[in-house]
């Protein structure tokens, strides 16, 4: 499986789910186990790489203006969620955590934001096409610490700083 192929099945199953997350996660899984076990893996280990390539500090900031602050946990589901979102989003948001405020349509904390179930499809599909725990991957691991700058995450003045489009649109009010 290509690049192509993984972001066309994200941004078939989240069309279809008309953009709820946990309906995306369901039809992700559907449509992996049409596939054999060697192409879910595949798609797991484009996922993968995604997922640990979002492991930044801006990111992590631009959730927290986003979810109105952002554990541990919390940025790993949004992580999932920001790949949920495809390509464009993605990419968009890596390269600048700010531009999600162009690059979001809406946002509604209460929905968005967690794509949890998102990072489990492949093994869930994997496991029901081969009755087994898919094996390791064979990534390098996540980097122990997110990379870039830390961003002050308790302190509203300095997330409106350097996340000014988001703060202005997603910010508390």
């Amino acid at each position: 499986m290509d690049e192509t192929e993984f972001w066309e099945i994200i941004d078939s199953t989240r069309e279809a789910a008309e953009g709820d997350p946990e309906d995306h996660a369901d039809l992700l899984v559907e449509r992996l186990v049409q596939l054999d076990p060697d192409s879910v893996l595949d798609f797991a280990r484009h996922f993968e790489a995604r997922y640990n390539r979002a492991y930044r500090w801006d990111l992590w900031g631009a959730a927290a203006v986003l979810l109105g602050g952002a554990s541990d946990d919390a940025f790993d589901y949004f992580r999932c969620w920001l790949i949920g979102q495809g390509r464009e989003v993605f990419e968009g948001a890596v390269h600048d955590p700010d531009s999600l405020a162009e690059l979001l349509e809406d946002f509604d904390e209460e929905v968005d934001g967690d794509g949890e179930e998102l990072g489990y499809a492949a093994d869930e599909a994997y496991e029901q096409l081969t009755g087994v725990v898919a094996p390791d991957l064979g990534l390098p691991p996540q980097p122990t610490e997110p990379l870039g700058t830390p961003v002050g995450f308790e302190d509203d003045d300095v997330l409106a700083a350097r996340f000014p489009e988001l703060w202005d649109r997603f910010g508390p009010r």
